[in-house]
C-alpha cells in the first residue's frame, strides 16, 4: 500500500474542527449544543453584499487577474487609506481567504527548516500551515496571568537565530483577545528592524477593539516599510466567513514579487467572493459600530459569568471575539469530549476548543480552552451555567 508522506502525517488536527463528530453524536441525541468553539459569527452579513452576488450577470465565469479584481483592489486600497494606513493598489494581492495570504507570505520569506518566532498561545491553524511549508515554529511564552501581553523583547531576542526569518503575530488576538499596545508594536518594530526580519501581522480581528482601546496596525510604522507583512480578511469583519477573500499587503516590492509568483499557481481568487467583497466596502460606518457594541455587550456577559465559576481563571480580552480560560480540571481536551459524549443539562450542553492546540510547545495549555463569544448574550448565559455544574460533576469524575 503506498505510503503517506511524513508531513501529511505530520499535520496537526484542528483543535477547533476535531471534536465535530462528538457534537453531531450529541445531536443526534436530541442535545442542544451551545458552539462556543469556533469563530463563526452570527451578525447578518451586509445586504449589499448579497445583493451585488445576486445582482452580477455573466455569460462567462471567467479568470480574475492573479491579485485580484483591480477595482476590488482600487477599493480596498482606498479603505486602508481612509483608516491612515499607507496602502496602494500595487500593495495588495487578494487570496483565498487570510489563509492563503498566510501561505503566501510564509512561502514567500522562508525556506524549508527556516524559523518562524511567534507568541503562544497562537491560532492553531499558524502550526498546519508552517508544517506545510518545511518551517520551524519557535514559541515564545506568554501567560495568562498578564492577560497574554506581549513576552519581554530579551525573550524574543534569545530565540534569535540564523534560520530566524520572521516574527508571527496576530492582533488582535485568536484566541486570547490580547490587543498590543503602541509601545509594544514598537518593541517589535525595534526587534525586527535591529535583526533585519520580516513582521507578519495577521490583522483580521483590526476592527474589533474595546474599551477605548486603539489598533496599530503594522502598515502604519514608517520604520516597517520594508519589514511589513499584514494579513487580511473579510470573514470576520463583513461576517462573511464562508466568502473566503483576504489579502496579503506589503510595501516591500521583492516580497510581493515573490508572492504573486504562488498567486498565479493558484490562478486567481473566486470572482463572485471578489463581487461580494467589493460591495462589502460600501457597508456604512453605522453597522460597525452596532457590532462592536453588540460584541462588547456579549464579551461582558460571558467573561462576567465565566469569572464567576469558582476555580476559572480567565482575563478581559479587549480586541477579537475570544478569550483563553484556564478550568480546575487536568485535560481540556477529555473535558470538552465529556461534555458532549456524557453530559447534559436539561438536554443543552456546549462545545469548546481545548487550548493545548494552540501552543506549539508540548504538554503546555492542558487545562485551557479558547471559547469564542460570537453567541446571542442569552445563550452565551446559559452556555457559562452549564459551564459551572458541568465542572462539578466532572471534578469529581476526574479524581
Amino acid at each position: 500500500m503506498p505510503k503517506i508522506s511524513n508531513k501529511g502525517l505530520q499535520m496537526p488536527e484542528s483543535p477547533i474542527r476535531k471534536l465535530v463528530p462528538f457534537a453531531e453524536v450529541a445531536k443526534q441525541k436530541g442535545h442542544h449544543v451551545y458552539h462556543l468553539n469556533i469563530g463563526q459569527p452570527d451578525i447578518k452579513t451586509p445586504a449589499g453584499a448579497l445583493q451585488a452576488v445576486k445582482d452580477a450577470n455573466f455569460e462567462v465565469l471567467e479568470y480574475s487577474h492573479s491579485a485580484g479584481i483591480e477595482s476590488y483592489r482600487k477599493k480596498l486600497a482606498k479603505h486602508y487609506q481612509d483608516q491612515n494606513l499607507n496602502v496602494d493598489v500595487a500593495d495588495i494581492i487578494v487570496t483565498t481567504g487570510g489563509s492563503e495570504a498566510l501561505l503566501f507570505a510564509l512561502g514567500s520569506t522562508m525556506d524549508q527548516g527556516d524559523e518562524i518566532i511567534i507568541p503562544e498561545p497562537f491560532y492553531a491553524n499558524y502550526n498546519g500551515f508552517s508544517t506545510s511549508n518545511g518551517v520551524n515554529i519557535v514559541p515564545v511564552m506568554s501567560s495568562i496571568d498578564n492577560g497574554f501581553a506581549l513576552p519581554a523583547i530579551s525573550e524574543f531576542e534569545k530565540l534569535i537565530t540564523p534560520k530566524t526569518k520572521a516574527i508571527l503575530i496576530c492582533n488582535p488576538g485568536n484566541p486570547t483577545g490580547y490587543l498590543y499596545s503602541e509601545e509594544e508594536m514598537m518593541q517589535l518594530t525595534e526587534l525586527v528592524v535591529k535583526h533585519d526580519l520580516f513582521i507578519i501581522a495577521d490583522e483580521v480581528y483590526r476592527e474589533f477593539a474595546y474599551d477605548g482601546y486603539k489598533h496599530i496596525s503594522v502598515m502604519s510604522i514608517p520604520a516597517l516599510a520594508n519589514h511589513a507583512i499584514m494579513i487580511d480578511s473579510v470573514s470576520k469583519r463583513y461576517s462573511m466567513c464562508g466568502a473566503r477573500i483576504g489579502c496579503i499587503v506589503s510595501k516591500n516590492k521583492d516580497l510581493m514579487a515573490a508572492a504573486m509568483k504562488f498567486a498565479q499557481a493558484r490562478l486567481s481568487p473566486p470572482t463572485f467572493e471578489q463581487i461580494a467583497a467589493e460591495a462589502a466596502l460600501d457597508t456604512p460606518k453605522s453597522y460597525f459600530d452596532e457590532v462592536i457594541t453588540e460584541y462588547k455587550e456579549r464579551r461582558d456577559v460571558f467573561i462576567t459569568a465565566l469569572q464567576q465559576i469558582e476555580g476559572v481563571q480567565v482575563t478581559m480580552p479587549h480586541g477579537s471575539f475570544y478569550c483563553v480560560a484556564k478550568f480546575p480540571i487536568k485535560n481540556a481536551d477529555n473535558f470538552a469530549k465529556w461534555l458532549l459524549e456524557e453530559y447534559d443539562l436539561n438536554g443543552e450542553t456546549v462545545m469548546i476548543a481545548p487550548a493545548a492546540g494552540f501552543y506549539s510547545t508540548p504538554g503546555v495549555g492542558l487545562n485551557e480552552a479558547r471559547m469564542a463569544y460570537v453567541l446571542k448574550k442569552e445563550d452565551l448565559i446559559r452556555s457559562a451555567e452549564i459551564l459551572k455544574q458541568a465542572l462539578k460533576v466532572y471534578q469529581t469524575i476526574e479524581k
